[in-house]
């Protein structure tokens, strides 16, 4: 819980349920519930459960189960929700990207980084092929006589 004379500014990563009476700065993810009480005022990123907000939130909302806009509150904010409730009287200014449930990635304690895929550019189809019999087929089908390299004659 932060309480409403509690602010804290940077990232925040709670195993469990969230109640924020106070004020927020930069980034917030809860395995469970966040609920954003009246008075409080968050200008961050939010991630959780189920997300209610209450007061005020600045930033994008991803709710993994549904988010709620009461009466009361405020949201300015991109949101990615299976579900959502804006009731009559919220303010709420954003894009909505609805889908069932929404994975957001866990951090693990320590996450080794990913290499990066590299994609090998296609190689050029053969002009010709080289027949078993020395003769040469090109693209066009023509029939030519290889040359051997090395045993050329000048005259």
């Amino acid at each position: 819980m932060l309480g409403p004379r509690d602010r804290l500014i940077g990232q925040l990563y709670i195993e469990g349920d969230l109640h924020v009476h106070g004020t927020l700065e930069g980034e917030v993810e809860a395995t469970g519930d966040i609920e954003i009480e009246d008075l409080a005022k968050v200008k961050a990123s939010v991630a959780g459960r189920q997300v209610s907000i209450r007061g005020q939130v600045n930033g994008p909302v991803t709710a993994r189960k549904r988010l709620v806009v009461s009466r009361s509150g405020s949201l300015i904010g991109d949101v990615r929700v299976p579900r959502l409730v804006v009731q009559d009287g919220a303010t709420f200014s954003g894009k909505v990207s609805m889908s069932g449930p929404v994975e957001t990635e866990s951090r693990p304690p320590t996450a080794a980084p990913q290499e990066p895929v590299v994609q090998q550019p296609a190689l050029p189809e053969p002009v010709a092929k080289k027949a078993q019999d020395g003769r040469v087929t090109s693209r066009n089908g023509k029939a030519k006589q290889a040359r051997k390299k090395g045993k050329s004659k000048r005259r």
